[in-house]
């Protein structure tokens, strides 16, 4: 058997790295704490819950379900973005539901890249977006996020030479993994730079609900003219506690939509549909079901954070994500090194920077989906083994 070339582009997705050197621990007899990945804890509302197995009750519902999404839940996807941004959006052409955001994310390429074209992707990023655009031949060209900019991208300094050949710009705030945010001013430029240069702007959005303290990150189609140039991606996973469900979203520019529903029409089918009757449940759902995942999202940021304090680690100030992004400690030459010797050390388990690209080098992520007594555990494991390595670093 011979495998195809573009494979050997695709390198090893970091968390089924990760989970398969946990789970040798755990068989091993080690207690792992996992602040890796960036799958909630949480459970959904009951009411999502209850919705889904009155679905799944009724025998209607367990055939295939349409390609575009069930009518219902585009049109609830179009009541949220009216309710939470003031966007209008035509249920029938500016939606599509997805198996997923990460779904209609790995569909973006292959609908708008062909071999040799250029993606601007962030550097520190999720990786499906590089994935994505390699698999189909495209070449990316990484945006660096530094600290000093506030991990915003510095779109004037790319080569004309790149823009020449570019065809997506890929952003995503709320980011993953530095938690930044990007305002509606980044927004406006952004969505300028695209039109200018004849980009399509794909905004991962995934995070849009999980932010406190006054921040309220905006959607890129609230920028005038954005959907001219910009599709937005959302998902249920993160804001729903609802990761293992599987459902997401597209919207934004009617082109886009239908060209990423023409990939998804011949790659995969449409969402189970109790999924999408709770989904609707879920996107119905009161404020007070925000307002409880941010207070957790806070204090258990406030438990990481307090803890990185004392350890004189720096960490980015934010208030969005359930993310923390911290500088890898003295004397680690990797990223890798100190998650690896942390995991081996203490049986916390965090993703080293580098995973996310060459920029994320020097940093690593941490997630906040521990129940507070687990979170509390693993920062005093990770506390009292610097202590015993004597490897406090003053980070100015």
């Amino acid at each position: 058997m011979q495998l195809a070339q573009r494979l050997q582009q695709l390198p090893a997705y970091v968390f089924a790295e990760l989970a398969a050197r946990v789970e040798t621990l755990r068989r091993e007899g080690q207690d792992v704490i996992r602040l890796d990945i960036g799958s909630p804890d949480l459970p959904p509302s009951p009411e999502v819950i209850a919705a889904l197995e009155a679905a799944a009750r009724r025998p209607t519902t367990h055939g295939y379900a349409d390609y575009y999404g069930l009518p219902a839940y585009r049109q609830a996807v179009a009541e949220f973005y009216a309710r939470r941004f003031g966007v209008e959006l035509d249920p029938r052409t500016e939606t599509l539901a997805l198996i997923g955001s990460k779904e209609g994310l790995y569909h973006v390429p292959t609908a708008f890249i062909d071999p040799g074209a250029v993606a601007l992707t962030p550097d520190p990023g999720y990786p499906t977006y590089s994935a994505a655009t390699r698999l189909v031949g495209g070449e990316v060209y990484p945006l660096p996020l530094q600290r000093e900019h506030g991990f915003l991208p510095d779109l004037d300094a790319i080569p004309a030479a790149v823009l020449a050949r570019a065809r997506v710009l890929w952003l995503n705030y709320p980011h993953n993994p530095t938690a930044a945010v990007a305002d509606l001013a980044f927004l406006e430029r952004a969505v300028a730079f695209a039109r200018r240069q004849q980009l399509l702007l794909v905004y991962d959005h995934a995070y849009s609900e999980i932010a406190w303290d006054g921040v309220t990150p905006p959607s890129v189609l609230q920028i005038p003219g954005a959907k001219e140039v910009a599709v937005e991606f959302n998902s249920l996973s993160k804001t729903f506690n609802m990761a293992g469900w599987r459902i997401g979203m597209a919207v934004g520019n009617a082109a886009a939509i239908a060209a990423l529903a023409r990939v998804k029409t011949n790659a995969d089918t449409g969402i189970f549909l109790p999924i999408q009757e709770a989904a609707v449940t879920a996107l119905h759902l009161p404020t007070t079901w925000y307002d409880g995942l941010k207070a957790t999202y806070r204090r258990r940021r406030e438990i990481v954070t307090r803890a990185l304090e004392r350890m004189n680690i720096w960490f980015t100030p934010s208030a969005a994500t359930f993310y923390v992004w911290l500088e890898v400690p003295a004397p680690f030459a990797s990223s890798a090194a100190f998650a690896s010797a942390l995991l081996e050390a203490t049986g916390v388990s965090l993703t080293p920077g580098a995973a996310f690209g060459a920029h994320g080098e020097g940093f690593a992520r941490i997630t906040l989906v521990q129940e507070e007594a687990r979170l509390t555990e693993a920062m005093e494991r990770w506390e009292r083994w610097l202590i015993g390595q004597s490897l406090h670093t003053e980070i100015a």
